[in-house]
């Protein structure tokens, strides 16, 4: 690492990055992404970019990375309970008019943020379909849906998943309705 760069790498600059393949697929015209500078190690920086929960490793002295000349405190993100949007960087979209999220351990369990089982049937079926998994009626129907009432809850930057949903009960504070579809 050259010495400009170790004196550029410092926690806290704004950055901007552009993904590997947007450099080899659009050359001059790739796409850069602001960001800020969480972390700089012996072999690398970190990067959050903006309007996202998650940081991206890259080199110093990456061709993608533009160092800026602004440095500012790192902002904290949030946490706790926050009510969900459909968002693809945070894995929760929207079928069929229901949000809904993969979860379990391997993806394999739907949540469905709606209080209509009809309407969350519908949005599974949509799922499985774009998804390509065939499912057999006389296995899995609408009666399998379970209704819960959850909350949706802000992980640790480093955590595997931006986010968690935990069990609630009707009232508690940012609790939304929903239907658990568990894998069978």
């Amino acid at each position: 690492m050259s010495s400009t760069l170790t004196e550029k790498a410092v926690v806290g600059r704004r950055v901007e990055l552009a993904r590997y393949r947007d450099l080899k697929n659009d050359g001059d015209n790739a796409t850069y992404h602001p960001g800020i500078l969480t972390g700089v190690d012996k072999d690398g920086v970190w990067i959050r970019l903006d309007g996202t929960r998650y940081t991206v490793r890259a080199r110093t002295d990456y061709e993608g990375l533009r160092y800026l000349d602004q440095v500012v405190p790192v902002p904290e993100l949030p946490m706790g309970r926050f009510i969900p949007v459909a968002d693809d960087k945070n894995a929760l979209w929207e079928k069929a008019g229901v949000l809904m999220a993969t979860i379990g351990e391997d993806g394999e369990d739907l949540v469905l943020v709606t209080d209509d089982r009809a309407k969350a049937w519908t949005a599974a079926c949509e799922y499985f379909r774009e998804a390509r998994i065939d499912i057999d009626p006389d296995y899995q129907d609408a009666d399998d849906l379970r209704p819960e009432w959850a909350v949706f809850e802000w992980e640790p930057e480093d955590a595997e998943c931006p986010w968690t949903v935990v069990p609630a009960a009707e009232g508690d504070d940012m609790a939304v309705h929903v239907y658990y579809l568990f894998a069978c």
